[in-house]
């Protein structure tokens, strides 16, 4: 029986750091670091829970190559189960090229196999094993998308509870959303998605409305923490004071956190206070999960 079954995308990054200013006309430029890591939200989230010592399963589509063999590794040495993985020949694996100046970023990505995955793959025995299903980078999924609120409906009706992570929409029209919030227990943006799903720019008038469709809302705020909305009351979480190396995956470590609390059926400000310090510590190191904490590590901070 598993805590979690993640339901994603798989990805590695390729992470380019320094004063990154891309020139065209046969430029160069040399940079501060080169690394590739562990990459798509999914996975990263995958990491993130494993490392606090949840029993983690992992199902999604990547290609028989590189980039998709790396992932299966790396994964599975993080104690991952994926064995459910869908390995494709037919297919390329996605990569995110990350531009990262350390307090922003640009992401360049080839999407590959990240948007093959169907609500139908994600079946009941697979269901059945795991306490818990989460979906991220809703967005990105698109062959998920369209049997989601079902997929979401069978796990509930499965006795699982749900969260969603939409992370941001390219094309920004934030489609379909709410079609899934229906069946979500647990609902996970940051500040600029929630304010768009809502319809209001202020975060906490945005976690409430999106709080009388879901059971809990937790809003990630950057530097600023966190804030969630439980019943109708809004709670809020500061970040804590970290020296930054990379906020890659930051809001994925801080999503393993808080559904950590959920599952242990912790209160809402302890589970905030939770994901804060996972996403906070995730930015110690290059790369979204070589600096994710043990629970030993977080605890010391709560």
């Amino acid at each position: 029986m598993y805590d979690i079954l993640v339901a994603g995308e798989i990805n590695p990054d390729l992470i380019l750091t320094g004063d990154i200013k891309p020139i065209y006309g046969q430029s160069e430029q040399i940079i501060e670091s080169a690394s590739l890591t562990v990459g798509s939200s999914s996975a990263i989230f995958a990491c993130g829970a494993a490392r606090l010592g949840l029993k983690v399963s992992f199902i999604g589509v990547c290609g028989d190559d590189l980039f998709g063999r790396f992932m299966l590794d790396a994964m599975a040495a993080r104690g991952i189960e994926t064995s459910s993985i869908i390995t494709n020949p037919r297919l390329r694996t996605g990569i995110s090229v990350i531009l990262n100046r350390k307090s922003d970023r640009s992401i360049i990505t080839f999407p590959g196999s990240m948007s093959s995955l169907e609500s139908e793959q994600v079946t009941d025995v697979f269901l059945s094993r795991a306490k818990h299903l989460h979906v991220a980078s809703y967005f990105l999924q698109t062959a998920l998308q369209p049997g989601l609120p079902d997929l979401f409906r069978r796990a509930r009706h499965l006795g699982l509870t749900t969260s969603l992570d939409t992370n941001i929409d390219p094309v920004e029209k934030w489609k379909g959303v709410k079609d899934v919030l229906e069946y979500t227990n647990v609902f996970l943006p940051n500040a600029t998605e929630a304010c768009a799903i809502a319809g209001n720019p202020e975060p906490r008038i945005a976690a409430a409305k999106l709080n009388e469709r879901v059971e809990i809302v937790a809003v990630k705020l950057g530097d600023q923490g966190a804030l969630g909305a439980v019943g109708g009351k809004i709670y809020s979480a500061p970040a804590i004071s970290v020296r930054i190396v990379d906020t890659v995956g930051a809001g994925d470590s801080f999503n393993a956190g808080f559904l950590y609390g959920y599952l242990k059926r912790w209160d809402l400000e302890r589970s905030l206070r939770l994901g804060v310090i996972c996403g906070g510590l995730s930015t110690q190191a290059a790369g979204g999960t070589e600096s994710q904490p043990t629970i030993q590590q977080a605890l010391a901070l709560i």
